[in-house]
C-alpha cells in the first residue's frame, strides 16, 4: 500500500476561489448544442457545481460546457484495458488481477487460443478513459468533488492543464506532498489539533496545493479531516482547501460507481469500510481526485511515478507573479510512515525537495527525528537498531540485517543534508506552529535559487534573499518575512526591494508594501512612470475601472498608441488615466497627466507587443512604451503618493490607500477626491455588493476629511481656512471647497471651519457682527456708513491688535533657522513651519472711499440690493399686467423690457464668466447643471415668446396668458433668493424635496382617476364625442371627488335631465346618463355608487395618507439634517453673489458694458475670484502642507488610540484572547506538561551546575582553596559553548566520502550497496558486503593496466549494461579506493581502473574599473575567475577529467584557441598548486576514482591574452561569451564570463576552497 501522499491547496492572487466551480467556457469553443431534455438529466445538471453558470444560465448553455468537457477528455485521457486473459494458476481471475467479466470477448478468446506468458508491457492498452466528472459522496452532506481515471503514463502537462482549465484551479504558490502512514494510526489529540491548524493556515494563507494519496486511512485521512475542520470552523475564512488525492485505480472499493462512458455530473460513491478487504475508500473530504491506472487490480504504489513526476512537472512552473517570476516551491511533510515513507524522504531530499518531520507521529518521522538531532559520529547501525526495535516494535523481526544497513545508510544520507531537513518538534515548539516550520524550512534551503542545482549547496547571498522574499510575498506571510528575512544580519538596500514592491501592490498585500517602507523604500524612486504604466496595466478584467480604460484607449484616434497586448486588451497609458480621472471628478479639474500633443510624437511613439497578466509584465518589453511618454510627462513622477493613492483607489483597495494616504501631504484634498471618485464609480457599478463597499470607504474618506480638518482648524483657524481655498497643483489646479461641493459632502461643508470662511467671504469687508438693519439703513442712506453704525473687520482687528501686540511679543521668543530638518512621512521640512505665522495684511484703517466701496461691494449687501430689485421687478411686471397691458406698449412696460434685457445680460455674463480657468466648455456645463439656471432660462425664453406674440393683433391675448405664466416662474425663482436664510433656507428645500415625493404620488393617483374615470364614463354616458366632455367625466370630475365634490349623476336621487343635455348637442351641458323612454335612468345604481365607494376610499384615504406620509419621512430626513443642507447650499449662493457685479438691475447694465469695453480693449480684468480660488508661492505652499501634516500626524495617532478605546477594538480584542487560551488549553489537556516542566528544571539546574563549577575553578586559581577540599560536581554536559559551535563544525565535515557512497549511480538505474559511515574504511570488518559491478561501455578499455576483461557479463545493446551482484570474486590484483568502500564494483563510467586524473585549471586575474586600474574594495585587490556554463547546468570552472596523453581538459580546449593553448602550456611551471589529492565524485567505485590537480593561473596584466578571453567592455565589467556546442546532435551555446571571486559566488562549496587559497596567494579581497 502507498505510504506517501500529498494534498495541494489552489489560490487565486486577488479574489476567492470556489473549488466546486467550474466557470463557463468560451460559447465559440462548444461543439452542437443538445436540444432535446428530460427532467432527470436537469436535476442531476443542478447538483452539479462544475457547470454552473453565475448568473442567468439556460440548459442548453450547460450541454454545450459538458459536450465540450467530454471532448477534451476523450481526446487527451486514457486508460489501460487489458487484451489478454491469462488466468493465474492459482484462482480464476487474469495475471492483471481482474476476473473474466472484466475482460472483452475478444481478450477471453485469445488467452484461450495463445499460451504465452502475460506481459503488461504487451498486453495493456490505452482506451479512452470512462470515469470523470463530479463525485457525491453518499451520507456526507453536500461534499462534491472532482475525480478523473488516467493511465500511469499520462503526460504531467496534460493533468495540469486539466486542473488548471478544466477544474479551475489557479497555479498554486506552494506545492505540499503530504507523505507517511498509509494504514491507521493515532495521533495525541495535542499533535493532531497543531497538523490540523498548522496544514490548513500555510495552505490558506500560501495559496498552497496539497497532494495526498486520496484514501480514507492513514496519514490521508488525517488530512481530510483537517480540510473538513476547515470548512466547519468559522474562524477559517478566505480561500477554501483544495486537496487532491493521487490514488492507484486498482484499489479504490466501489470503483465501479465511478464509470461512465460520458462522465457523470456528478455521481454517488458509497464509502463502505466494512467491505473494502485489501481495497480502499476515497477520503471524501478531499476536493479533487486523481485515479492512476496501469490495468491492474489490488496492486498498490502504482500512483508513485506519477505523482513524483506531477509534482516535479508542478515544481517547475512559474508563479507567474513577475518578469523574474520564480518556480513553484515544493515541500514534504511527513507525519508517521514507514519504509516507503523512508524511500520517498530519500528520494525528495535527494532531488533538493526540502522536509519537514513531525516528532511524535511515530514509527519513521520519530526514528528521523531522533536522529537528526545528533551528530553523524552517533547515527551508527546499533543506534537504528535501538530506534527500530522502540518505534516498530511489533514488525522489528522483518528487519534482516542487510535492511537495518540501507535504513541507517538511508538516514545518514538524509540527517546529513541538514538544510534541507527541518523537525517541528511540537512539545517545544512553544510559539512556533507548524506552519512556521514548513515556511522556514523552505526559506532555509540553500538550493531553493535554482532547486535542479545541487551544486549549489551552502550558498547564501543576495540573490537567496530576494529568492526568498518573492516567496513570502507570493505566500503573503509578512510574520515570516520579518522573522527569517528582515533580520539585523541581513542587510537590504532599498533598490533590492523594488521589485518585491511592485509584487505586493499588484497582489494587494499591505503588510508587505508597509514592511518595505519601514525597511527604507522610497516611493520616489520606486515610482517611475514606467512602474505606473505597468500598474495600470495589471489591473483585473472586468473590472469597472478596467471597463473605463479599455473603453478610453478603444476611444482613442491614434491606432499606434492603443496597440493590443497579445490581442485581448489594450495597453492603457497615463493620459487615458487622466481622461477616466476627469470623467469621475469632474470637467472642473485639470488633466493629472499631460497628453502627447504633437501628432507626429505619437506616431513615433509606438508599443511592442506586451503580455498584460494578473501580476507585472516584462519591464525590457514595455520599455519602449513608457520611456517616450515620460520624456514627454516629466512631472509623472514627482508625487508618487499620489499616484499611487489614486491607483489604490480605482481599484477600491482599502488598506493600501489608507497606507498611501498617510505617507502624501495634501491628505484633506485626497480624501476629498477619494471620496469623490468612489460615490461617482458606486453610482455607476450594477454589483450591489461592490457598490455599497465604496460607499462605506467613501463616507470613511469623507470622515477623515472632516476629522483632519476639524484638527487644523482647532490648532490655527487661519491656516485652516487658507487650506480651503489654496490652489492645489497636485490635484488639477482646483480647490478643496470645489472638491467638498463637487464630492457633495455636506458633513464638510457644516464644519464650524468651512462656515466661518463662506461667512467672512460673504460679509466682505464689513464685521461678521454687524445686524441686518444696520445694513439696510445704510443701503438707503449712504452717508450713515460713516458714523460707526457699522463695523469693518480691518478696524476691528487693527484694536485687537493694539492689545495684543505686547503679548505676543514676549510669548514668541525668536525663531533660529538653523535648524534641523523634520522628516514627515518621505518629506524633509523646517521646523519654523511648526510656527505659528500671521497673514501678510495691510493693517492701515480704511479711508472713506474705500469703506464706501468695501460696503458696496460686500455680497451681502449685493444680496440685499438685488433682493430689493428683484421685488420692484416683480411689482413692474405684475402692474403691467394687470394695469398697463396695452395694445400699444407704454413707458412703463418698455422700462420692463429693458429691465429683463438687463437680466439677460447677467445670465449671459454668469455663463461666459470664467474666474476659476475652467473652459467654456466646463463653465457652461457648471452653469446647465444648476436648477435655478435653466429656470432663468426657461423664464426668458417664455418671457420672448409672450412678447413676441403680444405684438400681433391675432396672438396678443395669447401673448398676455403666456407673459401671465412667465410671471409664475419669476415668482417661484423668489424662492432661490431666501435659500440663504436659516430659517426659510431649510424649508425651501423640503418643498424640493417633496416636489420629488409628489411626482410619485402623481403617478398613482391619475392612475386611479383614470381608472374610475373611464369606468364610470363608459357606465353613465353612451357615445360622448364631445372630447372637452369626455376630459371633464374622466379626469377633471373625478379629481375634484379628491377634496368632497361628490357628483349627483351616480344615483338615481340626483338624476335630472333639465342639468344635461340628451343628444349632446347643448355645448355647455353634459350629456344625461342612459335612460329609457319614460326618462328614467336605467344604470346600475349599485355599482355606480360602489365604484364611487371605492376610489374614494382608495384615493381619499389611502393615497392622500400615503402621500402625508412621504411629506412627514421627509420632512423628518431634512428636519434632522436642516443645519448641514442649509450650509451646504450656502456655497453656491455666496459664490454668486461674490461674482456679481454690485449695482443691481437695471444699473448692473454699466457693469456689463464696462465688462464689454475690458472685453474688446483685450484688458485684463481685475481678478476678483481670490478669496474662493488663492495660488500661494511655493515658500507659503510647501510651509501650508507641511503644518497639514503634522497635524495629520496627531491626528491618526488619537484616531489610533480611539479605535483601540472602542468598545467593538476592545470585544474583539477579548474574543481573540479567550481563543487563544482555549486553545492553550485544550493543547495543556492533552500535552505531557509536567514531563516539559522537568526538562526545563534539568536544563536550569544545569547552568546553575556551570555556573557554579566556574565559580569554583576561579576561586581555587586565586588560592582561595585546594582543589581537594572543594565539593565535587558532577556535570554531564560540561562542553562551553565554543567546544559545542567547533564539535558541530567538526560534524558538519564528513570524515568519509559521501558522494562516491550516493544510493544511486548517476544517470543509470543502478542502486549501490548500502555502506554506512562506520563501515566505510576497508579496515572495518564488513560482514554480507557484495557491491554489484557495473562498468559502462562508454568507459572504453583501461589501457594503462590491461584488465578489459573484467568487464563481465554479456553486452545488451544498451548504453549502460545492468549490474548484478558480484557473485563472482573481483580479482584481488584490482585497485581499491584509497578512501574506502563505495557499494559498487568495477570502473563505472570513469576510463581506468584505480586513479583518473582530472584538472581543475582556476585561471585568474585582478578586475579593471573604467581608468583601467585594478579594483580595490578593503584595501585589497578584487580578483576575477574563468567560469563557464553548459545548457541547463550551473556555473563551473572548466574543469574535466584527462584522457590519455592530455594536459589540459576538454572545456579548456573549447574556450581557448591554440595561442592561448600554448601560452597556458608555458604557465604551468609558474601557476601555483591550490589543491592536489583525491575528489569525492559521484561516479567513483571501489575500483576506480578521481584525483584531481588544482592550480592557479594568474594572468599579469602584462599578459597580452589577458583581455583576449573574453572582451573587456569600457566599463570595465567583461562581456559573457557564446560558443556554438554540439550536444546530443544539437547545436547549443557554452557561455563563459569572468566571475568576481566572493563569498557569495555561485559555484560549489569545493571550489569555494579553492578560491579561497587563491585569495590567499594573491593577497586579494574574499
Amino acid at each position: 500500500m502507498c505510504e506517501g501522499t500529498t494534498e495541494v491547496i489552489g489560490m487565486c492572487s486577488s479574489e476567492e476561489q470556489n473549488i466546486n466551480q467550474l466557470y463557463p467556457l468560451q460559447a465559440e469553443n462548444f461543439d452542437q448544442c443538445k436540444t432535446m431534455y428530460n427532467s432527470d438529466v436537469l436535476n442531476t445538471i443542478k447538483r452539479s457545481p462544475s457547470f454552473i453558470k453565475t448568473g442567468q444560465c439556460s440548459a442548453k448553455v450547460i450541454f454545450k460546457e459538458q459536450d465540450h468537457f467530454r471532448k477534451w477528455v476523450h481526446e487527451n485521457l486514457r486508460k489501460k484495458e487489458c487484451t489478454y486473459f491469462a488466468k493465474r494458476q492459482t484462482g480464476s481471475v487474469c495475471e492483471c488481477g481482474y476476473s473474466r467479466d472484466y475482460h472483452t470477448k475478444e481478450a477471453i478468446n485469445l488467452g484461450c487460443l495463445q499460451g504465452e506468458k502475460w506481459s503488461s508491457t504487451k498486453h495493456l492498452q490505452h482506451v479512452p478513459t470512462d470515469a470523470f466528472g463530479d463525485i457525491a459522496f453518499e451520507g456526507q452532506g453536500q461534499k462534491i468533488g472532482k475525480y478523473v481515471r488516467v493511465s500511469n503514463d499520462t503526460a504531467p502537462k496534460t493533468l495540469y492543464h486539466l486542473m488548471t482549465k478544466y477544474w479551475r484551479l489557479n497555479p498554486p504558490h506552494l506545492l505540499i506532498s503530504v507523505t507517511g502512514g498509509a494504514k491507521n494510526f493515532h495521533l495525541k489529540p495535542s499533535l493532531r489539533f497543531m497538523f490540523r491548524r498548522g496544514l490548513i493556515k500555510v495552505a490558506q494563507s500560501t495559496g498552497a496545493w496539497i497532494i495526498t494519496g486520496g484514501s480514507f486511512a492513514g496519514v490521508m485521512k488525517h488530512v481530510g479531516e483537517a480540510v473538513r475542520h476547515c470548512k466547519m470552523t468559522s474562524g477559517c475564512k478566505g480561500r477554501q482547501i483544495v486537496a487532491i488525492g493521487i490514488a492507484s485505480w486498482g484499489i479504490v472499493h466501489n470503483r465501479e460507481n465511478l464509470i461512465g462512458g460520458e462522465g457523470s455530473f456528478p455521481v454517488d460513491y458509497y464509502m463502505d469500510e466494512t467491505n473494502q478487504g485489501r481495497l480502499s475508500c476515497l477520503d471524501h473530504n478531499h476536493t479533487h481526485f486523481i485515479l492512476v491506472d496501469d490495468g491492474t487490480h489490488g496492486h498498490y504504489g502504482v500512483e508513485i511515478s506519477l505523482r513524483t513526476k506531477m509534482e516535479k512537472y508542478i515544481s517547475k512552473q512559474r508563479m507567474g507573479t513577475e518578469d523574474v517570476g520564480i518556480e513553484i516551491p515544493i515541500v514534504c511533510v511527513v507525519l508517521e510512515g514507514g519504509p516507503g515513507t523512508l524511500n520517498t524522504i530519500h528520494s525528495a531530499m535527494d532531488n533538493g525537495t526540502p522536509c519537514v518531520i513531525v516528532e511524535g507521529s511515530g514509527r519513521v518521522a520519530d526514528v528521523l527525528a531522533n536522529a537528526a538531532a545528533l551528530p553523524m559520529a552517533q547515527i551508527t547501525i546499533s543506534f537504528i537498531q535501538k530506534q527500530l526495535r522502540m518505534f516498530f516494535a511489533e514488525s522489528y523481526n522483518t528487519f534482516s540485517e542487510q535492511k537495518i544497513i540501507s535504513w541507517t545508510k538511508k538516514i545518514q544520507d538524509i540527517v546529513r543534508m541538514r538544510e534541507l531537513l527541518t523537525v517541528f518538534r511540537a512539545e517545544k515548539s512553544r510559539n512556533d506552529e507548524l506552519d512556521v516550520a514548513i515556511l522556514q524550512a523552505l526559506l532555509k534551503d540553500p538550493r531553493s535559487v535554482n532547486p535542479r542545482a545541487s551544486s549549489l549547496r551552502g550558498q547564501q547571498g543576495q540573490e537567496n534573499l530576494d529568492h526568498q522574499l518573492k516567496l513570502a510575498v507570493a505566500w503573503n506571510r509578512v510574520d515570516i518575512a520579518k522573522s527569517n528575512i528582515f533580520t539585523d544580519d541581513k542587510q537590504w538596500k532599498p533598490s533590492h526591494l523594488h521589485q518585491a514592491m511592485f509584487a505586493a501592490l499588484v497582489g494587494d498585500k499591505p503588510g508587505f508594501v508597509e514592511l518595505f517602507l519601514e525597511n527604507g523604500v522610497n516611493l520616489r524612486e520606486f515610482l517611475s512612470s514606467e512602474t505606473l504604466v505597468r500598474l495600470y496595466n495589471n489591473i483585473l478584467p472586468y473590472t469597472l475601472l478596467y471597463k473605463k480604460l479599455q473603453k478610453v484607449v478603444k476611444g482613442e484616434k491614434q491606432p499606434q498608441i492603443s496597440d493590443r497586448v497579445d490581442g485581448k486588451r489594450n495597453v492603457v497609458l497615463l493620459h487615458h488615466v487622466s481622461i477616466v480621472l476627469q470623467e469621475l471628478l469632474g470637467e472642473f479639474t485639470e488633466p493629472l497627466y499631460k497628453q502627447l500633443q504633437d501628432v507626429q510624437e505619437r506616431r513615433k511613439f509606438t508599443i511592442p507587443p506586451i503580455k498584460v497578466n494578473v501580476l507585472p509584465s516584462t519591464p525590457q518589453d514595455m520599455q519602449s512604451t513608457y520611456s517616450k511618454e515620460s520624456e514627454i510627462c516629466k512631472e509623472e513622477a514627482e508625487d508618487p503618493e499620489r499616484d499611487l493613492f489614486i491607483w489604490a483607489i480605482l481599484q477600491k483597495r482599502k488598506d493600501l490607500a489608507s497606507i498611501f494616504w498617510e505617507q502624501a501631504m495634501d491628505s484633506t484634498d485626497s480624501s476629498l477626491v477619494a471620496c469623490k471618485i468612489l460615490k461617482k464609480m458606486s453610482s455607476e457599478e450594477n454589483d450591489i455588493d461592490l457598490s455599497e463597499e465604496m460607499e462605506e470607504l467613501a463616507q470613511e474618506y469623507e470622515d477623515r476629511a472632516i476629522g483632519l480638518y476639524t484638527e487644523c482648524y482647532r490648532k490655527h483657524a487661519k491656516r485652516a481656512q487658507k487650506l480651503l481655498i489654496r490652489v492645489s497643483t497636485t490635484w488639477g489646479n482646483t480647490t478643496c471647497l470645489r472638491l467638498a461641493l463637487e464630492a457633495e459632502s455636506q458633513k464638510f461643508m457644516a464644519l464650524g471651519g468651512v462656515q466661518a470662511l463662506l461667512t467672512k467671504i460673504w460679509w466682505g469687508e464689513l464685521s461678521v457682527d454687524t445686524n441686518t438693519w444696520q445694513v439696510l439703513l445704510c443701503l438707503l442712506l449712504w452717508p450713515i456708513i460713516y458714523s460707526n453704525l457699522i463695523t469693518f473687520r480691518r478696524d476691528e482687528e487693527n484694536r485687537k491688535k493694539k492689545l495684543l501686540s505686547n503679548s505676543e511679543l514676549n510669548d514668541n521668543p525668536p525663531v533660529n533657522e538653523n535648524l534641523n530638518l523634520v522628516h514627515i512621512g518621505q518629506h524633509s521640512i523646517s521646523p519654523t513651519a511648526l510656527l505659528p505665522h500671521s497673514d501678510d495684511q495691510d493693517s492701515k484703517p480704511l479711508s472713506h472711499w474705500q469703506q464706501l466701496k468695501a460696503f458696496y461691494t460686500a455680497p451681502v449687501v449685493v444680496f440685499y440690493w438685488n433682493v430689493l430689485a428683484y421685488f420692484g421687478f416683480l411689482w413692474l411686471f405684475s402692474y403691467v399686467l394687470l394695469i398697463d397691458f396695452q395694445s400699444q406698449p407704454s413707458g412703463r412696460e418698455y422700462f420692463l423690457y429693458f429691465w429683463l434685457s438687463t437680466l439677460v445680460c447677467e445670465e449671459i455674463r454668469q455663463l461666459f464668466y470664467d474666474p476659476g480657468g475652467f473652459g467654456f466648455r466646463r463653465k457652461a456645463l457648471l452653469y446647465i447643471s444648476s436648477t435655478w439656471n435653466r429656470m432663468d432660462v426657461a423664464a426668458i425664453l417664455i418671457f420672448v415668446v409672450g412678447l413676441i406674440c403680444r405684438y400681433f393683433p391675432t396672438t396678443f391675448y395669447q401673448g398676455r396668458i403666456i407673459l401671465c405664466l412667465d410671471f409664475i416662474i419669476y415668482c417661484v425663482r423668489v424662492m432661490h433668493i431666501f435659500t440663504v436664510s436659516k430659517t426659510l433656507g431649510p424649508k425651501i428645500i423640503m418643498v424640493q424635496m417633496m416636489m420629488k415625493d409628489i411626482f410619485f404620488f402623481l403617478f398613482l393617483l391619475v392612475l386611479a382617476i383614470v381608472a374610475y374615470g373611464v369606468a364610470k364614463q363608459g357606465i353613465l354616458t353612451h357615445n360622448e364625442q364631445r372630447l372637452a366632455w369626455i376630459f371633464q367625466g374622466v379626469v377633471y370630475q373625478p379629481y375634484r371627488m379628491i377634496f368632497g365634490e361628490i357628483p349627483a349623476d351616480v344615483s338615481f336621487s340626483g338624476f335630472d335631465l333639465s342639468q344635461c343635455t340628451v343628444n349632446g348637442t347643448d355645448p355647455y351641458k353634459p350629456k344625461c346618463p342612459v335612460h329609457d323612454s319614460n326618462s328614467a335612468p336605467i344604470f346600475p345604481e349599485w355599482l355606480t355608487i360602489t365604484l364611487l365607494c371605492l376610489f374614494l376610499l382608495f384615493s381619499n384615504i389611502l393615497l392622500l395618507n400615503l402621500l402625508i406620509a412621504m411629506f412627514n419621512y421627509t420632512f423628518q430626513l431634512i428636519q434632522e439634517n436642516t443645519d448641514k443642507i442649509w450650509k451646504f447650499q450656502r456655497y453656491p449662493l455666496i459664490e454668486e453673489y461674490y461674482c456679481r457685479p454690485p449695482a443691481p438691475p437695471p444699473f448692473i447694465i454699466f457693469s456689463h458694458v464696462f465688462l464689454l469695453i475690458e472685453q474688446m480693449t483685450k484688458r485684463k480684468a481685475k481678478q476678483k475670484h481670490n478669496k474662493f480660488k488663492k495660488q500661494l508661492d511655493d515658500k507659503e505652499e510647501a510651509e501650508l502642507l507641511t503644518w497639514e501634516a503634522i497635524i495629520k500626524e496627531n491626528y491618526l495617532i488619537k484616531l489610533k488610540r480611539n479605535q483601540s478605546q472602542s468598545l467593538n477594538q476592545q470585544i474583539s480584542c477579548t474574543m481573540e484572547k479567550v481563543d487563544t487560551v482555549v486553545e492553550a488549553l485544550d493543547v495543556n489537556r492533552e500535552g505531557n506538561k509536567v514531563e516539559q516542566r522537568i526538562c526545563r528544571l534539568e536544563e536550569q539546574m544545569m547552568q546553575s551546575m556551570r555556573a557554579l563549577n566556574w565559580i569554583m575553578n576561579t576561586l581555587i586559581e586565586k588560592d582561595f582553596g585546594s582543589r581537594e577540599s572543594a565539593p565535587a560536581l558532577v556535570i554531564s554536559d560540561s562542553k562551553n559553548k565554543e567546544e559545542e559551535i567547533e564539535d558541530e563544525e567538526k560534524d558538519l565535515k564528513p570524515l568519509h566520502h559521501v558522494n562516491a557512497r550516493s544510493m544511486m549511480y548517476p544517470d543509470t538505474n543502478i542502486e549501490r550497496y548500502p555502506v554506512p559511515d562506520e563501515k566505510v574504511p576497508w579496515e572495518v570488518k564488513f560482514d554480507g558486503y557484495t557491491p554489484p559491478t557495473y562498468t559502462a561501455e562508454t568507459a572504453g578499455d583501461d589501457h594503462s593496466t590491461g584488465l578489459s576483461k573484467m568487464k563481465t557479463a554479456p553486452k545488451d545493446g544498451s548504453q549502460d549494461r545492468d549490474a548484478g551482484p558480484n557473485t563472482n570474486a573481483v580479482d584481488e590484483s584490482l585497485p581499491q579506493n584509497p578512501k574506502g568502500r563505495t557499494g559498487l564494483d568495477g570502473r563505472g563510467k570513469l576510463r581506468y581502473f584505480g586513479a583518473n586524473h582530472a584538472m581543475d585549471p582556476i585561471i585568474t586575474r585582478f578586475k579593471r574599473n573604467s581608468g583601467n586600474s585594478a579594483t580595490v574594495k578593503g584595501c585589497k585587490k578584487v580578483l576575477e575567475f574563468l567560469v563557464v556554463q553548459y545548457p541547463d547546468e550551473d556555473w563551473t570552472l572548466p574543469a574535466g577529467v584527462l584522457q590519455s596523453g592530455e594536459t589540459f581538459p576538454k572545456s579548456m580546449k573549447i574556450i581557448l584557441n591554440p595561442k592561448m593553448l600554448d601560452m597556458f602550456q608555458k604557465l604551468m611551471k609558474e601557476a601555483f598548486e591550490v589543491y592536489r589529492g583525491y575528489v569525492d565524485d559521484s561516479r567513483n567505485t571501489d575500483n576506480a576514482w578521481i584525483e584531481t590537480l588544482a592550480l592557479n593561473f594568474h594572468l599579469n596584466d602584462d599578459n597580452p591574452f589577458i583581455n583576449s578571453i573574453t572582451n573587456r567592455g569600457g566599463s570595465g565589467t567583461s562581456r559573457r561569451m557564446k560558443i556554438p556546442l554540439i550536444m546530443e546532435g544539437a547545436v547549443q551555446q557554452l557561455s563563459v564570463q569572468w566571475q568576481v571571486v566572493e563569498q557569495d559566488v555561485p559555484v560549489c562549496v569545493l571550489y569555494k576552497e579553492y578560491l579561497q587559497k587563491v585569495t590567499e596567494i594573491h593577497d586579494a579581497c574574499f
